[in-house]
């Protein structure tokens, strides 16, 4: 009886984690499964990756992971499914966002594929909220460095369609989780490894400023969960100071946290259990 009870137990976990796993691609037309790489360096097919945490101890929350790589690649396993894993432990959702990277070879206006995914990423798990067992007004959107960017963009323009949406289902995130952050494409302190791979060689200041997110703040700008080194040597802090800055002035509920040494990645400091723990204290304290 026990080791028939044991079978059900390993087979119950195991078809949760399968479904967990889930690959959605977000256009019918394009499905091709993308090589399980641990960093990507092209996705031909934007999709996202559905972790469903164990409905005992599910909330409703959930969190749409952009990962990082400059817009030239993903870090899907560091800044995607090792954050859903740590997310399901606590009853959240999470949706690592395969999304479309900007691909030189072809001669056409590429800088809104990563928004247009991100839009139809909340778009969707709205849509299936209730299959996937998500509150509709719990959805953020998180980043890390051009994946933050990404998850700014989607924040600051979600009022600025990307996507036909008949349905009239909002893109807006209900909070934005923003990790070492690209956040502006001005010379001043911007990205400008981000700002090439996204936008090309040839720029002009208007489409600079449109992806320069500091300057698109305003009073509906969703609750934001901001952290950076000081010392970051690959994205200047400067990036979230002045998101933090444009929030504070439009009354936006933002929390800043800023290390001594952290650099770029966060490859040794601060430790994992640090950042993510204020990340989900922050969390828990505005749902």
């Amino acid at each position: 009886m026990k080791k028939q009870f044991l079978t059900f137990v390993i087979f119950l976990a195991f078809s949760i984690m399968c479904f967990a796993q889930q690959e959605v691609f977000l256009y019918p037309n394009l499905t091709t499964p993308t090589a399980k790489e641990d960093v990507l360096r092209s996705v031909s097919s934007p999709s996202i990756t559905v972790w469903l945490p164990s409905p005992e101890i599910a909330n409703g929350k959930a969190v749409i992971v952009c990962p990082g790589g400059g817009y030239g690649s993903l870090v899907i396993e560091r800044e995607g499914h090792r954050i859903a894993r740590e997310f399901n432990k606590l009853g959240i959702a999470v949706f690592v966002l395969k999304y479309r990277l900007p691909d030189k070879g072809k001669n056409i206006d590429q800088s809104s594929w990563p928004l247009q995914d991100a839009q139809t990423a909340i778009k969707i798990v709205r849509q299936r909220a209730k299959e996937w067992k998500v509150d509709p007004g719990k959805i953020g959107i998180m980043g890390f460095s051009a994946g933050g960017h990404l998850a700014a963009t989607a924040g600051t323009h979600y009022n600025k369609p990307a996507i036909g949406n008949t349905e009239g289902i909002s893109v807006r995130p209900d909070f934005m989780i923003l990790i070492y952050p690209v956040i502006s494409f001005r010379d001043a302190f911007g990205h400008s490894g981000s700002r090439a791979n996204l936008l090309g060689e040839s720029l002009s200041q208007e489409k600079i400023d449109l992806y320069s997110n500091e300057l698109h703040v305003d009073k509906t700008t969703p609750p934001t969960f901001l952290t950076h080194g000081n010392n970051d040597a690959v994205v200047k802090v400067a990036n979230s100071l002045e998101f933090y800055e444009a929030l504070t002035k439009n009354n936006v509920p933002v929390e800043l946290h800023i290390y001594a040494n952290g650099q770029h990645g966060y490859p040794q400091a601060p430790p994992f259990d640090e950042w993510f723990g204020r990340c989900t204290y922050w969390l828990s304290t505005i749902f």
